[in-house]
């Protein structure tokens, strides 16, 4: 009979002996696919904390304050909220319940202060940092700005330098400490220039021409990017900044020179028409005004349908 009476109490203790295992191994497993995503994310280049100029330094300033600043009320807010949890648990009899309470001067000080102080802060950076790295400022560097005209294509880009007469796919070189005034626009749907390391995104579009100055002043090889969706060969629309001392930049100029192709209006025709992946290609020459000849084109078409309007 006491065997009969100890059997299911046994049974019990078994049962609930099992049941920690079986959370523990589910706290464990959940632990688990929660690193995944930090463990994925060590795989990825943070390209835009690692910059190569002075813009790319300023901005990545500007997003360390801004973070800084953020985490300036996130981190008391989560803190309290598992603070207030704990302390106010329905089991903590010695927690001061205050039926009554309606005020408080030191909170509401505290509440509308802080808030206020933070937005005054962020209205200051926000107004200098806008003004510092307006994308059309030209940098106040000593030397001539090196001119590039920038066309975004499907899906690669071209890039015509018109001093030099030369233009080239998928790749461009800039000198060391020398300012860059980039022309951008687009020859297809609207794109989104962008060279993590040095600096500002700008948008490139159709029948319009955007500016972007930037500079380098670290050797090196740099990913250019579309930083805009623009359909199936958007993943691959990348290309290449080479920078390196004037040496490196007039050897690089001499081999697009040597290439012997022309960029005339009949080869840009082809190159235009939508293609993925495309290698780097070289021009010892190009067609005289290509760039603007982009530009009108689509500001005669616009011009015509509002006539024919």
């Amino acid at each position: 009979m006491v065997s009969a009476v100890a059997a299911p109490a046994r049974l019990r203790m078994q049962k609930s002996k099992r049941v920690p295992m079986s959370r523990r191994r589910s706290s464990r497993i959940s632990a688990c696919i929660g690193l995944l995503p930090a463990l994925l994310l060590m795989g990825c280049k943070l390209d835009l904390m690692d910059p190569a100029g002075a813009i790319g330094r300023a901005e990545k300033n500007l997003i360390l304050v801004s973070t800084a600043l953020m985490l300036l009320v996130v981190v008391p807010v989560i803190f309290m909220t598992f603070l207030f949890a704990w302390k106010y648990r329905a089991s903590n009899r010695n927690a001061i319940y205050r039926p009554n309470w309606h005020h408080s001067t030191v909170l509401e000080v505290i509440v509308w202060s802080v808030p206020c102080a933070i937005i005054i802060v962020l209205a200051a950076i926000t107004w200098r940092t806008t003004h510092e790295l307006d994308p059309y400022k030209p940098l106040d560097v000593a030397g001539k700005p090196l001119k590039i005209e920038v066309v975004a294509l499907n899906w690669k880009w071209l890039f015509i330098y018109p001093e030099q007469g030369i233009a080239t796919v998928n790749q461009m070189a800039m000198p060391l400490n020398t300012p860059v005034a980039f022309s951008i626009t687009s020859d297809s749907v609207m794109n989104d220039f962008f060279i993590p390391q040095l600096g500002s995104q700008i948008y490139a579009m159709t029948g319009m021409e955007t500016k972007l100055h930037l500079i380098a002043d670290r050797a090196g090889t740099y990913d250019g990017l579309a930083a805009n969706f623009n359909g199936d060969g958007f993943s691959d629309m990348r290309f290449k900044v080479i920078a390196t001392d004037q040496k490196g930049f007039d050897d690089w100029v001499q081999k697009a020179r040597q290439s012997g192709s022309t960029l005339d209006l009949k080869t840009y025709s082809e190159l235009a028409k939508p293609s993925e992946k495309n290698p780097v290609a070289y021009y010892s020459k190009v067609e005289p005004g290509l760039f603007s000849h982009i530009i009108h084109g689509y500001q005669s078409h616009m011009s015509m349908s509002h006539e024919g309007m």
